[in-house]
């Protein structure tokens, strides 16, 4: 350890003549404070997040579940063929009579197209 410089002998005597003129319940309330403070430090420090980890993950995971099991994606898709083929039916019923209401179905097919 190095010499201490004149600053630091100077700083050292100057508190110790503040703690001499200290009465003796506050020099004990002062020790006990610092006593206090260290165990503390020897006390390994519990991180209050760390105990919400384990719910947060969970809780995550369900949420992926959820979104995974409603995911539009997974609905079944639409076989062409089968559409080209209810078209192309002649018993099938003629939904469009004379052109009537042929604005309405352009917008229907609009529609399921977007």
């Amino acid at each position: 350890m190095t010499d201490p410089t004149d600053f630091e002998k100077r700083t050292q005597e100057v508190l110790e003549e503040s703690v001499g003129r200290l009465d003796g319940r506050t020099r004990s309330r002062l020790t006990q404070a610092r006593h206090a403070a260290l165990a503390q430090l020897e006390q390994p420090a519990r991180r209050w997040w760390r105990s919400y980890v384990p719910a947060g993950a969970a809780a995550a995971v369900a949420v992926l579940v959820v979104v995974m099991w409603t995911n539009p994606a997974d609905r079944p898709v639409v076989n062409p063929v089968e559409d080209m083929e209810l078209l192309a039916d002649s018993d099938a019923p003629d939904f469009v009579d004379d052109g009537e209401d042929l604005e309405f179905y352009e917008w229907a097919a609009g529609e399921v197209e977007s």
